[in-house]
């Protein structure tokens, strides 16, 4: 029978075998459900449906041009906001 181990911070790691089954990947939610059984407390997981994300790039279309977030994009960027902080 698979086990769990809690951390310190109550963080627990599902063997894989378990997430196979219940068909988890990284960043799924799973739902516990207590019920009382004639054998006492018994817990019940089941994966939660996941949310359609409709506003994952709903603010495209204020954006315009996607940004360059280089390296040599951030310092222009920086360089540039301290020439109009200067000449404020």
């Amino acid at each position: 029978m698979p086990t769990l181990t809690l951390t310190a911070k109550r963080q627990a790691t599902f063997p894989l075998e378990t997430c196979k089954s219940l068909g988890l990947k990284p960043g799924d939610t799973v739902e516990l459900e207590a019920r009382d059984e004639d054998a006492g407390r018994v817990w019940v997981l089941r994966p939660r449906p996941s949310r359609a994300r409709r506003w994952v790039g709903s603010l495209a279309a204020y954006g315009g041009v996607a940004p360059d977030h280089s390296l040599a994009a951030v310092r222009e960027s920086i360089t540039a906001a301290r020439k109009r902080e200067r000449a404020a």
